[in-house]
């Protein structure tokens, strides 16, 4: 069998381990079910950076209908907007607390969830602009600065709409019009709150080109005073890591064409999906996301985006009964195997910096970090294909004869390595462990096709 190499230098840092392991909604607070039950331990235990709250008014465990649209929490578009008894931040407020309470923070949409149905209510243009603009200054200063009984949670990142690229689900206006939106909305809040972040427009994919040149040069009209966008937000769906980091490309070089160079790209959705077309094609969607092919597939995505110039990603979706929710059961709340890809993944970002880690095989992707302090290091080895198994049955001769090399990491003392699987029988748990002395180690592993390796090393 050849061999596939894998060669790490510790020594050789090579940026920041970014926050890929963000998701789009938060925990199932203890209040949201007579039982008690929650599944905010496991947020805890992953150290989940970021929740971005679109889509929670569509389930009760966040307070849906309650929750988080503008349309909830100031659902009389006629009242007055500086009033506090306008405004019904209730529900949001419990959500935002569950969700921070796991050391998680909220990254904010301001706008409505999706609308499948005939009937449009959110995704209508509000009826005036400029009233939109403060209703939302008045949600931050309730989150932010307590106004109206409110919250000092600090968020940061605003977002202004969902996918208003998708006619009519989600904006049933011209194009034009969110432009104006954005415009009007993103001047208020950036001359409210300088410190905050505020951007958008959460587009569906980053090549939208029939939405993306003629917004660039409505924002950049006046080029002594160009529009404000400290983050710009596109989402991706698809079967291939390779095929998200090209569009995590094209979004860099679209904003630096423009004169955004300092807008931080972020892709807040994305999943596997091999097709939209109902039928089996969605139905092997389904089976796939919360399987063992799932966990190596948000495992290749997270370690090749971290190699691309996008700045945060976030999972979609972590919200209960959601068909997109590969990380937990929806009747029992315990992780599912791609939630452990996420906790993997964590491990690095604790640890905070990149190192150089490279691999001269297709389809068996990598990343390695080590410690402030040079103590504690890991290295992470996934291999993904999209082949038609999502289990891994079947797929017993896709197995990859791995060596890893690693160099850069040692102590008089010995270091120790411990080997934590992903495969159809573990869960990120230790299988085994050994010492190594010297100044390099190696090692060689059996890689099964959707198998994931997390192997860390401390110094002894």
């Amino acid at each position: 069998m050849e061999q596939t190499f894998v060669k790490a230098d510790f020594s050789q840092i090579t940026g920041k381990i970014k926050p890929m392991h963000s998701v789009n909604n938060g925990p199932i607070g203890q209040r949201a079910h007579a039982s008690g039950d929650s599944n905010a331990q496991y947020y805890t235990e992953a150290a989940i950076p970021f929740a971005r709250n679109h889509d929670a008014n569509f389930w009760t465990c966040y307070g849906a209908p309650h929750s988080v649209d503008i349309l909830a929490i100031f659902p009389n578009f006629d009242a007055d907007e500086n009033d506090p008894e306008s405004y019904d931040f209730w529900l949001t407020d419990e959500y935002n607390k569950a969700i921070t309470d796991t050391g998680t923070k909220v990254f904010y949409r301001l706008g409505n969830k999706i609308e499948h149905e005939s009937k449009k209510y959110g995704a209508n243009p509000p009826k005036d602009f400029h009233k939109f603009a403060r209703i939302c200054e008045h949600i931050i200063r309730h989150m932010n600065e307590g106004w109206a009984d409110g919250t000092h949670l600090g968020i940061e990142y605003w977002e202004i709409w969902n996918e208003p690229d998708y006619y009519p689900a989600c904006w049933k206006g011209k194009q034009e019009e969110y432009y104006e939106l954005y415009d009007i909305t993103a001047r208020h809040l950036k001359k409210c709150f300088p410190d905050l972040k505020i951007g958008g427009p959460a587009l569906t994919r980053s090549t939208n080109d029939h939405f993306l040149k003629p917004f660039f040069e409505y924002l950049t009209r006046d080029k002594n005073d160009p529009t404000p966008m400290d983050f710009f937000s596109f989402h991706w769906y698809g079967t291939d890591p390779k095929e998200i980091a090209e569009h995590c490309e094209i979004a860099r070089e679209l904003f630096n064409k423009n004169g955004y160079y300092n807008t931080e790209t972020i892709l807040n959705e994305w999943n596997y999906v091999r097709g939209w077309e109902s039928g089996e094609v969605m139905r092997y969607n389904k089976k796939v996301i919360p399987s063992l092919k799932g966990s190596a597939f948000v495992s290749a995505v997270m370690m090749e985006c971290q190699k691309s110039p996008l700045d945060h990603l976030m999972y979609y979706d972590a919200a209960m009964p959601s068909m997109w929710n590969g990380l937990f059961n929806k009747d029992t709340y315990l992780p599912l195997k791609p939630y452990y890809s996420i906790y993997n993944y964590s491990r690095l970002f604790l640890l905070g910096n990149e190192v150089s880690c490279d691999c001269d095989t297709e389809h068996v992707y990598t990343a390695a970090a080590v410690s402030n302090d040079g103590n504690e290091a890991s290295i992470l080895v996934t291999y993904y294909k999209d082949e038609n198994s999502y289990d891994g049955t079947g797929c017993e001769a896709e197995t990859k004869n791995l060596r890893i090399d690693w160099k850069g990491f040692s102590s008089d003392n010995g270091v120790k390595a411990t080997y934590k699987i992903i495969d159809k029988d573990h869960n990120a748990e230790p299988v085994s462990e050994e010492t190594f002395f010297g100044k390099d180690g190696a090692h060689i592993l059996k890689l099964p096709l959707y198998t994931s390796v997390l192997i860390t090393l401390k110094k002894l």
